[in-house]
């Protein structure tokens, strides 16, 4: 298959045309095809458009939970834009059209397990979102948001939780106790640079109360949260 052809396929089931179709295939380049095809400078792959799509994720969740009738505490909101913006329903989203399937990964990401690539194609949605943004926009950026994330938004303000985020969850549990600082420390990294493990520990106050292990920062802080919750 040629590029073009899987260009072509993406933007259909994306629902979307780029006029600049660069911005594709960017956002679809994971970090391991990068660096197996040579490319190894920070706009040949996907994690700096993934950051500015994360950004804009965010803010148009919680513009629509603030405009939402039900007028949610900034609790609530805090709480349901998590569960939104997650990895498993980010995943689930990209998965129901398909372009999980068109993610320019290496061969060493082409055999990994579940988890890890659903943690890739979640970064790969933001990716996208990103790159939509810098495309066409604000409004296009948020039809594309509210459209493929239509039944996860649903089924959220119904009451479910797509929701694994235990740094969420250790944040309320020690909460309780008053105001606390919570820090997650990145203690080292091994592995070759397009296939690193990231090793993390979180402090409460000063101590530390957990340590997680993961292939990118977010899930090596997850872990680690994780971790702490357990001991707690």
């Amino acid at each position: 298959m040629t590029d073009n052809q899987r260009f072509e396929i993406v933007q259909q089931k994306l629902g979307y045309r780029y006029s600049n179709v660069k911005l594709l295939k960017l956002a679809l380049t994971h970090k391991s095809y990068a660096y197996e095809t040579n490319k190894t400078n920070n706009d040949e792959y996907n994690e700096r458009i993934e950051f500015l799509g994360d950004a804009i994720l965010e803010h148009i969740i919680s513009e629509m939970l603030y405009a939402n009738s039900n007028l949610f505490s900034e609790g609530d909101m805090t709480k349901k834009r998590a569960a939104i913006v997650c990895e498993a329903s980010l995943s689930l989203a990209l998965k129901a059209t398909g372009v999980h399937e068109y993610i320019y990964l290496g061969k060493c990401e082409q055999q990994s397990d579940v988890e890890k690539k659903n943690a890739i194609i979640a970064d790969c949605f933001e990716a996208i979102l990103g790159s939509i943004y810098l495309d066409g926009g604000y409004i296009k950026a948020k039809e594309f948001v509210l459209s493929k994330l239509s039944k996860q938004i649903k089924e959220v303000l119904s009451g479910k939780d797509f929701n694994t985020d235990y740094k969420t969850k250790l944040q309320e549990i020690l909460q309780k106790n008053g105001t606390v600082k919570i820090e997650y420390i990145l203690d080292k990294e091994e592995g070759l640079e397009h296939d690193k493990t990231f090793f993390v520990e979180v402090r409460f106050n000063g101590k530390k109360i957990g340590e997680g292990i993961g292939k990118n920062k977010k899930s090596a802080e997850q872990a680690a949260a994780a971790s702490a919750i357990k001991r707690i």
